[in-house]
């Protein structure tokens, strides 16, 4: 049972307010270029996957999902990230799509063998397979088998509430914590963890922040 990855992607003026104190808008726009091009390298790459669903209303992300073989979905796109992976599972599921696995655009360290290691422990038809953020407060990846198993909310504390939604759904959740997903980047803080780790060695993401001088900013 191969799944289809669903990757929302909000329009990228505006984003990342969070880091506004480090990145002007033109860089915050051009940082989440750069992420979403490692994470979508880093998926097209994975064995065992069945499609890859982008889930965006932004052109630039549009157009780098056609050149990955990705497939558009526009329903949902503009009603959040829960909004966005929820309508995306609908549509996917009303197709017979049996598994869906999900993150965000935002973990550039994210790495092929992190995304195969999800899909191998997908053992039973019915699975909720989590990698929390570093933080234990953000949930970054979620398969899930059927797609409408567990009623998923995508938050800065979402990672207990959806083990437990899971449990009230008769599944027992299993964790992978997986240091490339774990990585994600939303405060100026992050930007210098992401730096430090092993994972961010070749990503983009890095070379850009570097070639920039972004990290003098911060370290």
């Amino acid at each position: 049972m191969k799944p289809w990855v669903i990757l929302p992607v909000k329009e990228m003026a505006g984003a990342k307010q969070r880091l506004s104190p480090l990145l002007s808008p033109a860089e915050r726009i051009a940082l989440m270029q750069v992420m979403l091009r490692d994470v979508l390298m880093a998926l097209s790459a994975a064995q065992g996957l069945a499609g890859i669903a982008v889930v965006t209303l932004d052109p630039f992300a549009q157009a780098l999902a056609e050149a990955h073989g990705a497939r558009i979905i526009t329903e949902g796109a503009g009603e959040g990230h829960t909004g966005a992976v929820t309508t995306a599972a609908s549509v996917l599921q009303a197709e017979g799509v049996a598994a869906i696995l999900t993150l965000p655009g935002d973990i550039p360290a994210v790495k092929t063998p992190e995304v195969e290691a999800l899909i191998a422990a997908m053992t039973s038809p019915l699975a909720f397979i989590i990698a929390p953020a570093h933080d234990e407060q953000g949930s970054n990846a979620i398969l899930m088998s059927p797609p409408d198993a567990v009623k998923l909310r995508f938050g800065d504390d979402s990672y207990f509430p959806h083990l437990a939604a899971a449990r009230a759904a008769g599944i027992t959740p299993q964790i992978l914590r997986l240091p490339g997903i774990a990585m994600d980047i939303d405060h100026p803080a992050d930007i210098a963890r992401f730096a430090r780790i092993l994972e961010a060695r070749g990503t983009q993401t890095l070379a850009w922040l570097t070639q920039n001088d972004i990290l003098s900013r911060v370290v």
